[in-house]
């Protein structure tokens, strides 16, 4: 498919032909659900486990008599009333750590891309050049290219230093190299916005 090029300043830099099985594959729900289900749940953190009443290393020898002590009939130090006792009902280590077939994680990534292009959600631009790094000149560009509400711009293997800098305060811009290219973030964007260098890393991702 053949798509235009725009340049910040909401011009025209020709035209680009995108991959059809890469940009036109055809969406599926389920795929999209699995593989988002599947980052969010990646990247949960367990808690870090406490140790119990069977785990503590304490003396099991009954340390008092049953009777006559005026005090509770304990069995052992590893109760967990006792200074250095196990815990009661500690958090316990959770596995988060799913698993997706490769292939399935691909094919989630090519209809999230689809389904932008699809949709007229996807921009092409020539380059992320922003003189001076200033986020007003920034804003001012950005005001004619219609990134909607939210946008995620995807560079090539090295972030545009002066662009990353005009766009650290605009909480509606979120900016990151092509590797970083996921499914998640693609979605939850109005607009993907891609330049000719992601474009060719994308691409080669694909195809290598």
């Amino acid at each position: 498919m053949k798509v235009q090029v725009q340049t910040l300043d909401a011009g025209k830099g020709g035209d680009i032909e995108l991959n059809d099985e890469i940009f036109s594959v055809e969406p599926r729900a389920d795929i999209l659900h699995r593989v988002v289900t599947w980052q969010l749940e990646k990247r949960r953190g367990t808690a870090r486990g406490a140790r119990e009443r069977s785990d503590v290393a304490r003396t099991g020898k009954k340390f008092g008599k049953q009777k006559g002590g005026g005090t509770a009939r304990h069995g052992d130090r590893r109760a967990p009333i006792f200074v250095g006792g196990g815990k009661a009902h500690g958090p316990r280590v959770r596995d988060f750590n799913p698993s997706l077939n490769k292939k399935v994680r691909a094919l989630g990534l090519k209809m999230a891309l689809s389904s932008k292009a699809a949709s007229g959600q996807l921009v092409v631009v020539d380059n992320l050049d922003v003189a001076d790094g200033k986020t007003k000149v920034l804003r001012e560009k950005l005001g004619g290219l219609g990134f909607g509400k939210t946008a995620l711009v995807i560079d090539g293997d090295a972030l545009n230093v002066g662009f990353a800098r005009a766009s650290s305060n605009l909480s509606s811009i979120n900016l990151m190299p092509a590797v970083g290219a996921n499914v998640y973030d693609i979605m939850r964007h109005e607009t993907l916005v891609l330049t000719r260098a992601a474009v060719e890393k994308l691409e080669a991702r694909f195809n290598g």
